[in-house]
């Protein structure tokens, strides 16, 4: 945990159910953000330590949930297509938190994702979630089926538009994500519609395997970055 004294909070964003158009009024409220540590603070020895924290509001059991990282590593897991991480590029702007460096860093967007790390990521997470949903982990399967599906679908928006869909409102399959997260399936369904959408994964990457991580665009912003934030 870094003491808060020695970064800048540049980007706040809110995630999980209230960004996907998925909530309930019982919901909580979950955040993902990126902070700045000073060019000077990261050559020191104890940089480790700077990776990464969470927002501490309070005494609240959702702060596992408020996580942000410092720029460099997250850009670092954004060119590793990192479906948690990409959502911070695409999630609502909690704007009272966030700068003029953070809006930059979102406009790099384009420029960090690859096709075949949305490929490799997006499934790797989704069999997480599968996994978790098939173990029942916290009692909570339906909380899995959903995000197995939704991360599918959002891998599927990005390798066939370029962009990456955070309000699942309205979207393809909107009202089956509804059903799985009120517990509105049968076995058979979830698995069925999953499997349907991984098929679909492999197809749009294999209509779009050439985009690649602009990696000498996204280094040469950040050293811009690290330049002009010594201490």
């Amino acid at each position: 945990m870094t003491d808060k004294k020695e970064y800048k909070t540049i980007l706040k964003t809110l995630v999980g159910s209230r960004a996907h158009g998925l909530s309930n009024p019982d919901s909580d409220y979950d955040y993902r953000g990126v902070f700045l540590v000073p060019t000077k603070e990261l050559l020191k020895v104890d940089v480790s330590k700077k990776i990464k924290t969470d927002w501490q509001e309070g005494d609240t059991k959702e702060a596992a949930d408020n996580t942000q990282w410092e720029l460099g590593h997250f850009l670092m897991l954004a060119t590793k297509c990192n479906p948690t991480i990409l959502e911070v590029f695409r999630a609502p702007v909690i704007t009272k938190e966030s700068t003029d460096l953070g809006a930059s860093l979102r406009k790099l967007f384009p420029r960090v994702w690859n096709s075949r790390g949305v490929m490799k990521a997006f499934m790797g997470y989704g069999c997480n979630q599968r996994k978790k949903f098939l173990n029942k982990d916290d009692a909570r399967p339906h909380k899995y089926a959903t995000a197995y599906l939704r991360t599918l679908i959002q891998a599927w928006y990005l390798l066939t538009s370029g962009e990456l869909i955070v309000d699942m409102s309205g979207r393809a399959d909107f009202e089956t994500l509804q059903r799985f997260k009120a517990g509105k399936y049968e076995f058979a369904e979830v698995m069925g519609e999953t499997h349907r959408w991984e098929d679909r994964v492999i197809e749009a990457y294999d209509h779009n395997p050439d985009k690649e991580t602009d990696i000498d665009q996204v280094n040469a912003w950040l050293l811009k970055v690290r330049k002009s934030h010594w201490e």
